[in-house]
């Protein structure tokens, strides 16, 4: 057979089927992998352009954060420890009004994909402004991104009304349909921020184009309160009615979920977004994931904004979510390391209707690759190389990274990316903010 490239690891982690495979390689052909077999047999029948040696490593499926708003990096540490109701009223949103335009969103993506790309992230589903900028950051770095069509019931520096921001999300999605590397998803912010009318007519386009859809839903206990008290049924339930659930349809965060919630999700076939670092920091609650998963609903996971994490690091995320599953139920089996692995990969793939095309290491899909170096003594003796993944390693760990076999990241520097002027140009944003809070 001939290939492009070979990469021969000493651990291969497929994610589907959830197996581990030691001394196995990897072969990629027009960007897609051609086969996962045997070291040994690969250096007998394939012929690569290009044979990557990875002896201490861990080979996995690229790292697939289902929901971001990435150009928030620029608002990192900006309101840190503060309840969400104040955090994002009486700071986030006057400082958005303020900053955001094109050239903001399009340099905080980028820092961004580069903190996303190095630690093995390769796709990422993005909810913001000015998802045009977004899109160009991405493409800069070569990542794959899935853009929102971003709805919100207030006017923008983007959008004047509901309609506009449709309309300019809808355009950009014939712009780049044929682009390999972007795809797009509806993404209203919340049931409480985008009203009846504007919700039933993204079902109605939904149900048109067959795009996928996430929104902020059951993220506190104080909206569905409030939900219950304006509309006499939970969020869900107004979902429902509005004709928006189905295999497409991805509740972000859901902490608070009764019986018939959970039944509702499962029967409809939706995803759950999981955004576990963020629920702590902002005090929303715990997402049930044992309680999602023993349903038969897919769970995926997500990072949220660098604004209320800090960090858009997908390997913290799986630690983070698995630890709080196991506390949350009080199972210490719930969400173990190769479910975690699973959630935030071919979960991500399929709560963003790509899982025919990545999320797990299977012939026939793109070859976007992570490889995790386990050398360090800190991760000595390696029993078993996923629970050093998801309990023991962190961003820094991941030394190379493939995005449709074009090599992102090799050995801890992405290629092409001058890292200082990029630096410069966020701490720029950063002083104009602080000046202006001042």
């Amino acid at each position: 057979m001939q290939a492009e490239l070979l990469v021969k690891a000493r651990w291969i982690a497929p994610v589907d089927p959830p197996e581990l495979l030691p001394d196995h390689a990897l072969a990629v052909a027009d960007g897609r992998i051609a086969a996962v077999l045997p070291t040994a047999e690969a250096e007998r029948s394939i012929e690569a352009r290009e044979v990557v040696e990875l002896p201490t490593h861990l080979l996995i499926p690229g790292l697939v954060n289902a929901h971001t708003h990435a150009a928030m990096t620029l608002l990192r540490g900006y309101a840190d420890d503060l309840p969400l109701d104040v955090w994002l009223k009486a700071h986030i949103w006057p400082a958005e009004t303020r900053w955001v335009g094109a050239d903001y969103v399009r340099d905080g993506t980028l820092a961004a994909c580069a903190e996303m790309l190095a630690g093995g992230t390769t796709t990422f589903a993005d909810m913001y402004f000015y998802p045009g900028a977004a899109i160009e950051a991405a493409l800069e770095l070569r990542q794959r991104i899935v853009s929102g069509i971003i709805v919100i019931g207030f006017p923008s520096s983007y959008a004047a009304d509901a309609q506009q921001y449709l309309d300019k999300g809808l355009a950009l999605n014939d712009r780049y349909r044929a682009h390999p590397l972007v795809s797009f998803m509806f993404a209203p912010h919340a049931p409480y921020t985008v009203d009846e009318a504007t919700l039933r007519k993204i079902a109605s386009y939904v149900g048109e184009i067959g795009l996928p859809l996430q929104i902020h839903l059951h993220e506190t206990a104080q909206e569905v309160s409030e939900s219950l008290d304006r509309h006499g049924v939970r969020p869900l339930a107004r979902m429902h009615d509005f004709g928006l659930l189905g295999p497409g349809f991805s509740a972000v965060h859901m902490t608070q979920a009764d019986d018939e919630d959970i039944e509702t999700l499962a029967r409809h076939q939706a995803s759950v977004i999981h955004c576990p670092e963020s629920n702590l920091k902002l005090a929303s609650g715990f997402c049930p994931v044992k309680r999602l998963q023993d349903a038969g609903i897919n769970v995926a996971l997500g990072t949220d904004g660098a604004a209320s994490n800090n960090d858009l690091d997908m390997i913290g995320e799986m630690r983070s979510a698995a630890l709080l599953a196991k506390g949350v139920a009080g199972d210490p089996t719930a969400l173990n390391a190769s479910a975690a692995l699973q959630a935030a990969t071919l979960g991500g793939a399929r709560a963003l209707g790509m899982d025919s095309q990545i999320g797990s290491l299977t012939a026939g899909k793109w070859a976007d690759l992570a490889a995790v170096n386990l050398a360090d003594t800190r991760l000595h003796p390696v029993h078993d190389p996923l629970s050093q993944l998801v309990y023991a390693c962190t961003a820094g760990d991941v030394s190379d990274v493939w995005v449709a076999g074009e090599q992102r990241v090799r050995s801890g520097r992405i290629e092409g990316l001058d890292e200082d002027a990029l630096r410069d140009r966020i701490d720029g944003w950063g002083q104009r903010i602080r000046e202006h809070t001042a």
